[in-house]
C-alpha cells in the first residue's frame, strides 16, 4: 500500500472559487459558448486556473485511446434527464474526457420505455455513432432490451449492469461510502450514531446501510434497530425521522442522513429541538448536493461520482470493448468534509 497521499480530484467549484467568479461562468468559458458576453479578461482567467488545477484541457481525466474516436460521434441514452443531477453530471464527465478530441456526445432520454430504446439505438446508429453508454439513473441490475445484443458498436453501462456481466459497467460504491460516512463519525468519539435510511428497495439505501453497519461493526459498536430510521429521500421525511431519533431515550449524538436532502430535513428538526449543529449533535449527507453548501454549517457529505462514471465510460468505449464477461467497475464517492460534524461533546 502506497505512503502517499490520494490526490483530491479538481472540481468546476474549484476553478470557480479560484477565479473569483461563479461555476456558472466557468462553464460558459469551458464550453466554448459565445453567444453569452463574458469579458476577454474573465476568460482568460478562467482557462489559465483550469489549467493550473488540471481541470478541463489539462485534466487528468485525459487517457490515450481517446485519439480512436476522435471526430466521431458517441450516443448517450439514459432513462430520466429532468428528475436529478446526476445525468447531467455524467454527460458532463463524458464531455470532459472527450472534448479535446472533437467528439460529439449524442444524448436521448428514453424514460425506460423498450420502445424508446429500440428508436433511439437505430437514429444513434443512423447518425454514426461509435459506441454507445446505456445509463439509468438509479442504480441497479438492468434487463436490457435485445436491441443492444446485436449492436455493430460497443456498449458501457453507466450506474447500472447486467446480471451476466456481459458488457462493462460502472457504478458509485455505495457500500464503502456508507462505510466512510460512518467511519468519520466514530472517529469523532461518537459511539451513538443513527442513520437515516432511503426507499429500501433501491440498491443504494441498502448498500450504503451495509457500509454503515461494517463501520460500527469494525469500531465494536452494537448495531441497533432503534437508531435506524426510515425516510424516502425527501427533506420532509428527513425532518419527521430525525424527531423519531431525537425523542428516542437515548437520542443519538450524531446522525447519519443517506442523502443531502433528508439532511437538510434533519438540519430543521434539530433546530426546531432547540440544539446546535454540530455543537450537540453531528450531521453527515450524502450526494454532494449544490443545497449542502448553502446550509448553516455547511453539511459535510459524500459527493456521487457520476462525472468520473462518465469519463470512465467514454475511455472504455475507446478501448472498442465488445460483449464477453466483465467484472463491474466501482467509484469511490469522495468525502468533503464541512462544518456539520464535530468532536462529541463530554
Amino acid at each position: 500500500m502506497s505512503g502517499g497521499k490520494t490526490k483530491k480530484r479538481v472540481t468546476m467549484m474549484d476553478v470557480a472559487k479560484a477565479a473569483g467568479c461563479s461555476q456558472a461562468t466557468v462553464s460558459v468559458v469551458l464550453n466554448n459558448v459565445t453567444d453569452i458576453k463574458i469579458s476577454s479578461d474573465l476568460r482568460v482567467r478562467v482557462l489559465d486556473v483550469a489549467h493550473k488545477l488540471g481541470y478541463g484541457l489539462a485534466s487528468p481525466i485525459r487517457r490515450a485511446g481517446l485519439e480512436d474516436i476522435r471526430g466521431g460521434c458517441i450516443g448517450f441514452i439514459v432513462d430520466q434527464l429532468a428528475t436529478t443531477p446526476e445525468a447531467v453530471n455524467a454527460i458532463e464527465g463524458a464531455r470532459h474526457a472527450s472534448w479535446e478530441n472533437d467528439v460529439t456526445i449524442l444524448v436521448a432520454q428514453t424514460q425506460g420505455r423498450a420502445e424508446n430504446e429500440r428508436k433511439a439505438v437505430a437514429r444513434l446508429l443512423q447518425a454514426g455513432v461509435q459506441g454507445i453508454v446505456y445509463m439509468s439513473i438509479f442504480t441497479r441490475r438492468v434487463s436490457l432490451d435485445a436491441v443492444f445484443d446485436d449492436l455493430s458498436v460497443p456498449l458501457v453501462l453507466l450506474n447500472c449492469y447486467t446480471s451476466d456481466n456481459r458488457f462493462p459497467a460502472v457504478v458509485p460504491d455505495e457500500m464503502t461510502g456508507g462505510r466512510t460516512a460512518t467511519t468519520s463519525l466514530i472517529k469523532k468519539g461518537h459511539t451513538r450514531i443513527a442513520t437515516i435510511v432511503g426507499e429500501s428497495f433501491m440498491e443504494a439505501a441498502q448498500d450504503r446501510l451495509a457500509g454503515y453497519r461494517t463501520a460500527l461493526a469494525e469500531a465494536g459498536l452494537n448495531y441497533d434497530d432503534a437508531l435506524v430510521a426510515e425516510g424516502n429521500w425527501t427533506p420532509t421525511s428527513g425532518f419527521e425521522a430525525t424527531q423519531k431519533l431525537l425523542s428516542l431515550r437515548e437520542p443519538p449524538t450524531a446522525i447519519f442522513c443517506q442523502n443531502d436532502k433528508m439532511a437538510m430535513g434533519c438540519f430543521m428538526a434539530i433546530g426546531e429541538a432547540g440544539l446546535r449543529i454540530p455543537q450537540d449533535i453531528s450531521v453527515v449527507g450524502y450526494d454532494d448536493d449544490e443545497l449542502s453548501r448553502h446550509l448553516r454549517p455547511q453539511l459535510t457529505t459524500l459527493e456521487l461520482p457520476h462525472r468520473p462514471m462518465g469519463a470512465w465510460a467514454i475511455e472504455e468505449l475507446a478501448k472498442k470493448s465488445r460483449s464477453g464477461h466483465r467484472s463491474l467497475h466501482k467509484v469511490v464517492c469522495t468525502f468533503i468534509a464541512r462544518g456539520s460534524i464535530s468532536r462529541k461533546s463530554a
